[in-house]
This record gives structure tokens, C-alpha cells and sequence, in this order.
């Protein structure tokens, strides 16, 4: 595969056009993976699309990383096509790992299509078709066009349909799914998962939405009576004392503030939750903790300190779901330009509990904290 990276490296580029890998060895692994130019900013990324029992999942990565996962997924492959502006490849892959290629150069330079930020991207939910909850929350207007004040919410809706799109492999199949947001405020998310999950994707599910604001209940619960979801209730109450569930399949923790979250965390691992998908808000309790003589210098800027107690609140809170058995990731939500607010926390229960126990001790320990979630797991 020498050859194969080499390639990768020099094509991964301003000049690269798109790639496809195709004729997998095991298709339960992935049937077809394409490859595309993305620019952010001035960073050039590329969006590695992979095809998996009908469902299409994507990540970008930057050109070492992306060469380095398209080597992956040609072990199973025995074919890609690239193109990029001066040439066209062919790679063949034999059964023992022999590597073809095969190149052609163009006798004119091919043009590139637009890059991300000049093209229309492909959302879940397209433009141009209305959405009647988007309609009602001020988003989209009848016709579907999106509201070019709203179109920051409008992204990030589709974003978060997307981690969804991610787990469905892992939602349980041939019974109704329980699903409980903590925090839902103006529901945006909570409509837009029963829209898709129910609406879209035909499952059979049931969302209660929790929130402490009277008057926002009331609105989404019209909402919800107005477009016919049976199956989607929205309740006001706190987090902590919730006791409407036993059994819970996902939970969802929206911007809940500071400690909420931790409360909606335990909860979640309490019922055994097989899906946590959190977006923490406003983590005050360690900024007014964390202490350490070697850092003093650097925790003397409080807008530091407090950015640092932050990062330290979320990476512990994923470190904690990792000891009660689950997979952790920490993902991007949406672009730093349009929230500080941009750490998701996606967990996925494995039952397989982590044994990282002692070194969570340690790093609490060595900063001089204790937080929420420890000790309500500990209780």
C-alpha cells in the first residue's frame, strides 16, 4: 500500500476534484466510499462520505488524516477512481494486497467544481421544501425558504440531525423507542428528531420533552396537537426530580445549565440509556474549584481559567460515561463563529464498563475538583 499512500499525499489538494472506492470485499463494512474538496475558512478539508446499509456517513478530515483513512477503507476495497484537475487514476486492488495504478492525464485542465462555500449544501432537511415546525418557529417561511436571521438555527438542526443519522445502527428495532429531552426550551431539536426519526425514517417513538418554563410548555405542547405527533409530550418539571420513565432508550441534554447536565447525565446512565446525546451550557461549578499550584500562573486570567474549567467539565463528564460502559466522543456541534456553546458529547452504552476509574481519582485529585456527576454516580 506504499505506493497507494504516496499517491494519497500528493493528490490530497487544491487540485483534487473527488475519488470514489467501490467493490468491497465485505459490504457490511461499507459499500462505497466517495471523497470531496471541502473548504471551511481558509482551511481545505476533505469529505469522506461512507455508504453503510443504506444510511451515508460523513466526517472531514484534513489531508494526512483523510489519506491515512482511505488506505483503511482500501483494505476492503479493490477499487478507486480519482480524479483531480491534471489527471485521472485508477487503483486496483488484488486479493494479496497488490496494488495497480493506473494514470491519465488530461489534455486540458479540468475545472473544479465550487468548493463548499460556493455550492448549495445538501441538508437532512432540504430548502425549499417546507418544514411545518420550521415554518412555526420562525425559520422557514411557507414557500420554504429559510430566513436568512434564522439560517444559524436552521444549520444547526441539521447538524444535530446528523449525529442522529450517526447511531441509528444502534436504536433498537420492532418496538417503540423512548426518547427524553432535558431542557428542551422552544423544542427546535425536540420537533426536528420526531420530525425525522418518525416523519422521515418511520420509526416508532416516543419523546417527552422536560423543560421549567411554563409558558414555553404550553406553546410546544400546542404545536406538537397542531401537527398530529401523538407521541411526542412535552412536561414541566426539573431534571433532577423527573420520574415519569424507567426505561429509556435515549437522552437528549440541550444547553442545560451548569450542573443540569450532570443531573440529565446520571439520569441517563441510571435507566441505562443505550443513547446520550448532550450539549452542555454555562459549566460554572469547576471554574470555582479548580486549583493548582504548578498552572497558578496560567489560572490567573480568568477568562482562561474559566474556558479551561470548561474543557475540564466536559472531558471529565465523558470520562465518568466511559467507567459506566459506554463509548465517548466529544464532537464538534456547530462552527465556533456562531456559539462558544459548540462541545457535543455523543455516548453510546456498551455495557462493557471502563477501567479508567483511577485515573479520573488522579486528574480530580491533581486539580483540585469534584464534580457533580461523580458524586451523584457515586450516590
Amino acid at each position: 500500500m506504499d505506493k497507494l499512500r504516496v499517491l494519497l499525499q500528493q493528490n490530497l489538494n487544491s487540485d483534487f476534484i473527488s475519488a470514489t472506492l467501490s467493490s468491497p470485499r465485505d459490504s457490511k463494512r461499507a459499500s462505497k466510499v466517495r471523497v470531496r474538496p471541502v473548504q471551511k475558512g481558509e482551511r481545505l478539508f476533505f469529505q469522506v462520505e461512507t455508504f453503510r446499509n443504506n444510511q451515508a456517513f460523513h466526517e472531514n478530515l484534513q489531508g494526512d488524516e483523510a489519506s491515512e483513512r482511505l488506505l483503511e477503507w482500501m483494505e476492503n476495497m479493490k477499487q478507486l477512481q480519482m480524479e483531480t484537475r491534471s489527471k485521472s487514476y485508477t487503483v486496483l486492488v488484488s486479493k494479496k494486497g497488490r496494488v495497480t495504478i493506473k494514470g491519465k492525464s488530461h489534455k486540458v485542465l479540468k475545472e473544479q467544481s465550487a468548493l463548499s462555500h460556493n455550492r448549495k449544501k445538501e441538508y437532512i432537511l432540504e430548502e425549499g421544501i417546507p418544514v411545518p415546525f420550521l415554518v412555526d418557529l420562525g425559520v422557514m417561511t411557507d414557500e420554504g425558504r429559510v430566513i436568512h436571521a434564522k439560517f444559524d438555527k436552521f444549520r444547526q438542526v441539521n447538524r444535530f440531525l446528523e449525529f442522529i443519522e450517526d447511531i441509528l445502527p444502534e436504536l433498537p428495532k420492532g418496538r417503540e423507542i423512548t426518547i427524553l429531552d432535558f431542557g428542551c426550551g422552544k423544542s427546535y431539536l425536540t420537533f426536528a428528531m420526531y420530525y425525522y426519526l418518525h416523519e422521515l425514517k418511520k420509526y416508532d417513538i416516543r419523546i417527552v420533552g422536560l423543560d421549567l418554563k411554563s409558558e414555553v410548555i404550553k406553546k410546544c405542547s400546542e404545536l406538537s396537537r397542531k401537527y398530529g405527533y401523538e407521541k411526542l409530550r412535552f412536561m414541566e418539571g426539573n431534571i433532577a426530580d423527573y420520574t415519569g420513565s424507567h426505561e429509556v432508550d435515549m437522552v437528549v441534554t440541550l444547553h442545560a445549565c451548569d450542573t443540569a447536565t450532570d443531573f440529565a447525565l446520571a439520569r441517563a446512565v441510571e435507566w441505562k440509556a443505550g443513547i446520550i446525546l448532550s450539549v452542555p451550557c454555562c459549566q460554572h461549578e469547576l471554574n470555582g474549584q479548580i486549583e493548582n499550584e504548578i498552572l497558578k500562573p496560567v489560572l490567573g486570567y480568568g477568562l482562561i481559567k474559566e474556558r479551561i474549567a470548561a474543557l475540564v467539565t466536559d472531558a471529565l463528564r465523558a470520562e465518568y460515561l466511559k467507567r459506566e460502559g459506554y463509548t465517548v466522543q466529544i464532537l464538534e456541534f456547530i462552527d465556533m463563529e456562531h456559539t462558544p456553546k459548540n462541545i457535543l458529547i455523543r455516548a453510546v452504552r456498551t455495557g462493557r464498563k471502563g477501567d479508567n476509574g483511577d485515573r479520573i481519582k488522579a486528574c480530580e485529585e491533581l486539580l483540585g475538583v469534584s464534580p457533580t456527576l461523580g458524586k451523584l454516580l457515586e450516590n
